[in-house]
Parts: C-alpha cells; structure tokens; sequence
C-alpha cells in the first residue's frame, strides 16, 4: 500500500488513534531537535489538541479547548494564533481553508503542499501527498510563479457511505 493510501486510511480506518497521537508528537520533537527549535508547552498543548482527532478545528475552538484545561488561567487568541504560525511555518499542521480550520500533518515537517480528502458527514480530513507536478509544470509554461497550493476535495467517505451519509 502506497504511502498516499496510508496517510488517507489513517484518518477514514478504524487504527489505534493512541498510537497515533504519540507517534506524530514524537515525530514533531524529533524535527524540532534536529531544527534546533523549541516546541514550548503552549505550542505542543496546541498540537496535542489538534492530534486529539482527524478533524479540523478552528482558532477558538483550541482556544477554548486551552483554556479548558488551564486551571483558572485565561489564554488569549494572540497565544493561540502564535503556536499556530509556528506549527505551520514547520510543517506540523496544515490550515484548510474551505473551513478557517487546522489539523495535523500526517508527516511532521514535511513542508509540501498537501491535498485533503473532506468528508461533508463526519468532517474528518485525510491528507494526500500528491505531487502537484503536473499542475506546477503547466504554471510554469505560462510562466506563473506558484507560491501556495491548496486542494480540497469534499465529499463522503466510505464509513459515511455504509451509515447512509
């Protein structure tokens, strides 16, 4: 099974979603060791929250969910929207953009563009990564300089399908 596959099945299959979490987190540190970047607590709480499922959340979703877990201590957006241009900037979370919403990278550091498979029912997000060659080939005969990419593809995934999504 192709990479591509895995990282779809991972978001769509029943999977050990423990094991996951842990996995993608380890990986985050690992990138920010050999980076020689600090991955601070609210950075890693940030990250955490989004590996929590394969669902996209939105800036005060986390912050509520932050602020949840403080004990007593009030987060503010621009804290929240800091990790984010963080873990974005390294490649540990992608936005999608069709919902204002994040969610994690199923390769931590990669930074490529990534296409998302968007269920409509259950809103999980499956990242692919496909090369954008042919689409980049064509920009550049016309001579465009492509400087971000995004794909997003909405509909039902197979689960969905069963349960009469």
């Amino acid at each position: 099974m192709s990479r591509n596959i895995k990282s779809a099945n991972i978001a769509f299959r029943k999977h050990d979603h423990r094991r996951c979490q842990r996995e993608l987190l380890s990986a985050a540190r690992r990138v920010c060791e050999l980076r020689k970047l600090r991955l601070t607590t609210r950075r890693r709480q940030v990250l955490e929250i989004l590996l929590i499922s394969h669902q996209p959340l939105g800036a005060y979703d986390i912050l509520a969910e932050l602020n949840r877990a403080a004990s007593g201590e009030r987060i503010a957006p621009p804290i929240v929207y800091r990790a984010l241009e963080f873990l974005l900037a390294e490649g540990f979370i992608h936005r999608i953009e069709s919902r204002n919403a994040f969610i994690s990278c199923v390769h931590p550091g990669h930074l490529c563009a990534a296409q998302f498979l968007i269920c409509r029912d259950c809103e999980r997000v499956a990242e692919l990564e496909n090369s954008d060659a042919a689409l980049l080939a064509q920009a550049d005969v016309l001579g465009f300089a492509v400087d971000h990419s995004v794909v997003e593809i909405t509909g039902v995934c197979a689960e969905c399908q069963k349960h009469g999504g």
